[in-house]
């Protein structure tokens, strides 16, 4: 009997303690809602005269309309305060009287504004109302000002980057040196696949970008003159080879992470409320920059016939003593998303030589 006793004595206790912790609760989110009601009331009551002076300025209203106006809103928003607030001590006053009566109830449910704050419960009954305080027109001004603001927050795009030209080198920087060059122009291709990022410098909009990605890049040199690459040692040559060859490619992949500055001379447009919006890819673009990037792989392919006559073809899996790390410049100039695209490699093709390659093609920038 006595176990008995003292477990009920232990649950009368745990209710208590539950039930003023509940009701305590209750009582301040009351306190917050009167707190924010206020404040709401307060900042509507404010946008509200500077819209009147706003008028008054452009000369659409007269003083003393303006101050007729502003008297107006005022009692307006004075009358909403004490409504909503009164709104609050009446459940309130049932707030305490179900705590006297030993009957209360917390709310379980969230709102769209600020979880279970906007709801309330006393006994049975569920009360739901309005924190923003505000009226239709209020609550769609703000939602275009949240609007306008992610709107102007968007300085980044993307865009998906194919380019494809032709190859060939330069042998101690010297343009004239393609005259004897070793590589057929026309016939070393290559190729580009990756994405760009596109951010405005400034906040504002611009014609200016910072560009910047990832790319994948195909590089094919086809020998002239019946000729391969050689490694010997630390030395990659390029020998006549015995067989004739209808096929003599050098592919190495690699990959990029281009940076340029671009100039996009796109005329921005203004929106039926008067936000001015980037139009990008609309225009002449003008972009200068470079590259850094790493080798993934190089191999060499070799068609010919041998002394049987039989057709060979053979794949020679070897680096050819070139460079893993490669550097360059690379510019582009165009109209909307089409551009011709020239890329110039820093550091040596191959090592021990001054051999560097050059491209030039077409480059897309596809939204």
């Amino acid at each position: 009997m006595k176990r008995i006793l003292l477990i009920l004595v232990l649950l009368s206790t745990t209710i208590a303690v539950s039930q003023a912790k509940t009701f305590e609760k209750e009582v301040n989110k009351i306190s917050k809602r009167i707190e924010r009601i206020t404040a709401t009331q307060k900042d509507s009551l404010r946008i509200k005269v500077v819209a009147i002076d706003e008028r008054l300025e452009k000369g659409e209203i007269t003083k003393p309309i303006s101050n007729t106006l502003k008297k107006e809103v005022a009692s307006y928003y004075a009358r909403r305060i004490e409504k909503l607030v009164g709104e609050q001590e009446r459940l309130l006053q049932l707030l305490v009287q179900d705590k006297t009566n030993g009957r209360i109830a917390s709310s379980d449910e969230e709102s769209e504004f600020d979880n279970d704050d906007n709801t309330f419960n006393v006994g049975n009954k569920t009360f739901r109302f309005n924190m923003e305080g505000g009226d239709r027109n209020d609550s769609e001004r703000r939602r275009k000002e949240r609007d306008l603001k992610v709107r102007k927050d968007r300085r980044t795009t993307s865009q998906f980057v194919f380019a494809m030209g032709v190859n060939n080198v330069l042998n101690n920087h010297e343009l004239s040196s393609l005259n004897d060059s070793d590589y057929k122009l026309w016939q070393s291709h290559f190729y580009e696949l990756g994405w760009t990022w596109k951010t405005r410098f400034t906040k504002e909009p611009s014609q200016l970008y910072f560009k910047y990605g990832l790319s994948f890049l195909w590089n094919n040199l086809r020998l002239d003159n019946n000729s391969i690459h050689v490694k010997d040692g630390d030395i990659t040559e390029v020998k006549v080879f015995d067989n004739k060859l209808s096929e003599s490619r050098l592919r190495h992949v690699q990959m990029n992470f281009p940076m340029h500055v671009e100039w996009d001379f796109s005329k921005n447009k203004t929106d039926k409320d008067g936000f001015v919006k980037d139009r990008t890819n609309r225009s002449v673009r003008l972009g200068l920059g470079g590259f850094v990037g790493f080798k993934l792989g190089t191999r060499q392919y070799l068609e010919y016939k041998d002394e049987s006559n039989v057709e060979v073809e053979e794949v020679q899996f070897n680096n050819f003593n070139m460079n893993t790390v490669n550097y360059g410049l690379s510019a582009y100039v165009g109209y909307r998303s089409t551009s011709f695209y020239v890329k110039y490699d820093l550091n040596p093709l191959f090592k021990n030589t001054e051999t560097r390659n050059i491209s030039m093609g077409i480059r897309l920038d596809l939204d």
